[in-house]
């Protein structure tokens, strides 16, 4: 018959308990074989993670999504969805859709290793492409329904003396305008190499 715990044994750590769910912790030093890194280097690290984690969603992905984006970016190698999970401390759940979603955007690509059944993932390190394929997931998810949005509604109250249209009508017009001028600059710098956008871009400075 198992016997009870004594009064003296070691309580059971609970590893959410000092690290709750999405902090991330760059050291790697919990993982077998996972070498050791630098304090400072590490420190980074977290930085990073956390940094890029808290503006993600100025550019249209959760904070998960983004550390997730951050962590596979520092990575020197691919990584499985169990050290990504051990490295941020998130459920398995949590990291396989966040992964999807990456893969999605085009920020993230599969690998397979030879002899192993797990997916491997790295993320696209040109950060012009990133920027890129940032741009042309926000241009499709916000921009181009709100054109469609916008050409479906252009022509209501264009005849109507009502004040209450006729401002409609106008204030779609120039928005209808205006979103059609960014959609077009951002069709050229998609198309766009890197080369020319900054020949462009640093015309405004001078």
């Amino acid at each position: 018959m198992a016997q009870p715990p004594s009064k003296d044994s070691a309580p059971t750590p609970d590893p959410l308990q000092d690290q709750p769910e999405d902090q991330p912790d760059a050291t790697g030093s919990d993982r077998p074989g996972q070498p050791l890194v630098a304090p400072d280097v590490a420190d980074a690290r977290q930085r990073f993670i956390e940094g890029w984690g808290h503006y993600g969603p100025t550019w249209g992905v959760n904070r998960t999504m983004a550390q997730i984006h951050a962590l596979l970016l520092l990575a020197p190698e691919p990584l499985d969805a169990e050290q990504v999970m051990s490295a941020l401390n998130i459920s398995r759940g949590n990291a396989n859709m966040n992964l999807r979603a990456l893969v999605d955007w085009g920020l993230v690509g599969k690998q397979l290793k030879l002899g192993e059944r797990r997916e491997f993932f790295v993320a696209e390190k040109d950060i012009w492409q990133v920027t890129k394929r940032i741009a042309r997931e926000r241009r499709k998810r916000e921009l181009q329904p709100m054109l469609e949005l916008l050409g479906e509604i252009k022509e209501v109250g264009a005849d109507s003396p009502d004040p209450h249209a006729q401002a409609l009508h106008q204030s779609v017009g120039r928005i209808r305008r205006f979103a059609g001028a960014a959609d077009k600059v951002l069709d050229s710098v998609l198309r766009a190499d890197e080369t020319w956008f900054f020949k462009i871009f640093m015309r405004l400075f001078k």
